[in-house]
């Protein structure tokens, strides 16, 4: 379970509901601490801050609408209604509208809790206005956190849609046709090819956080060499009669000198990622590409968990880039991810066979065995062998009270 821990480390957790709690707090304690002052004056105050946190906003997007109108009315809205398309995205939705109405409800029914009247609503007007001006030149923006947030719960990041298309334009393809790929390459490489094990049916998927791929992976680390290819698919894709699709088979030496073969690629989207990155217009640097890779492992990692085409036959490997100058550091990440699956594995085995003694027999007569005592070598002691997953053929039968069928015998003293 290493594996799994090293790569929770990296990986970005979802953003919480911790800032809406910290809120509700602040203002629980600042609204307990205006009544203490004032309460006479406590909802008039409240009334006329709500009003002035959504006047401001309204009239932002009476900016962004005149702008809206004016230049983009048929080429991004093609021509479409006022009310429903373009006044919900300058943010004159129907909930800032209705929190405006219910301040000014609020503040015409508890009073003004200023003394001068025409105070009020110059201070009210006056804050708006600016909030207005501060908006618009960016002062009051979005912080970095915001806009992330805002990207990722919408789906809106590069990492989004490379994943979905690397999923739906590959492995959704590739995946469903990888065993019989394997079972025909390993019935014509039996007699000359090494351990192929259970762990090694899978398409092993590297996705390194510097989002440097190499074309060749013998070049990242010498016990890993390039074997052969596995038979081609040849899918009708998007006008193209029988794309080839394939997949490269490695020998992936230990330690110890033992081989196995295993079927790895790296996630060619960070190849996208990568070269972004390296164009200024992309506006791309590497902080940003180092999290949209974390981005991207997340969504396809919670993709492919919700696939029943791909269920079981990838495994997704996350590479830290602090290697340390390890030159076998991808052959040992590849060998321990492959120990790790066999490991977790369990082989389907007959349940084992146990002598049962009948409850009529007296228990006077029934003698303890040799072999349950010393335990045979050849018939271990059923509670000494490895556990086994017993999967029982017969149908469910329905629940039943339960019944006393004990037989009680008792000895002649």
């Amino acid at each position: 379970m290493q594996c799994h821990r090293d790569q929770r480390e990296f990986v970005l957790r979802l953003r919480g509901n911790l800032p809406k709690g910290c809120a509700a707090v602040l203002v629980v304690m600042t609204v307990g601490g205006v009544k203490f002052v004032s309460p006479e004056r406590l909802f008039g105050w409240v009334g006329m801050v709500i009003l002035i946190l959504t006047l401001g906003p309204l009239l932002h997007g009476l900016c962004l609408l005149a702008e809206e109108m004016l230049y983009h009315s048929n080429t991004r809205y093609r021509g479409q209604g006022l009310l429903s398309h373009m006044l919900p995205a300058c943010g004159l939705g129907g909930q800032t509208l209705l929190a405006a109405v219910l301040a000014g409800l609020l503040l015409y029914l508890a009073g003004n809790p200023l003394l001068d009247e025409g105070q009020c609503w110059k201070l009210v007007f006056l804050v708006s206005a600016l909030y207005a001006l501060f908006k618009s030149l960016g002062v009051l923006g979005p912080s970095e956190v915001e806009v992330s947030d805002i990207c990722e719960t919408r789906k809106m990041n590069v990492a989004h849609g490379l994943a979905w298309s690397f999923y739906l334009g590959y492995l959704r393809l590739v995946l469903p046709r990888l065993e019989d790929s394997i079972t025909s390459f390993h019935a014509d490489h039996k007699a000359s090819s090494p351990r192929w094990g259970r762990g090694s049916r899978k398409l092993l998927i590297l996705i390194p956080l510097d989002s440097k791929v190499s074309h060749k992976i013998e070049d990242e680390d010498d016990n890993i060499h390039f074997y052969d290819n596995l038979p081609n698919n040849e899918i009708d894709r998007a006008g193209v009669r029988g794309r080839v699709y394939k997949h490269s088979v490695y020998r992936v030496r230990g330690e110890h000198g033992k081989a196995h073969l295993c079927v790895v690629e790296y996630a060619t989207p960070l190849l996208t990622l990568y070269n972004m990155s390296h164009e200024s217009s992309a506006g791309f640097g590497e902080p940003e590409r180092r999290q949209q890779v974390l981005l991207f492992y997340r969504t396809l990692r919670d993709i492919l968990e919700n696939s029943l085409q791909c269920r079981n036959r990838y495994k997704l490997i996350l590479l830290n880039d602090e290697r340390e100058d390890d030159p076998h550091f991808l052959s040992k990440v590849i060998l321990r991810h492959l120990l790790q699956q066999e490991k977790e594995e369990f082989c389907l085995t007959p349940p084992p066979q146990q002598e049962t003694v009948h409850p009529s027999a007296s228990t006077s007569t029934v003698q303890p065995s040799a072999s349950c005592l010393t335990g045979d070598r050849g018939h271990p002691e059923p509670m000494s062998r490895e556990p086994t997953l017993m999967i029982s053929m017969e149908k469910p039968l329905p629940l039943r009270a339960p019944v006393e069928n004990t037989d009680y015998y008792y000895r002649s003293t």
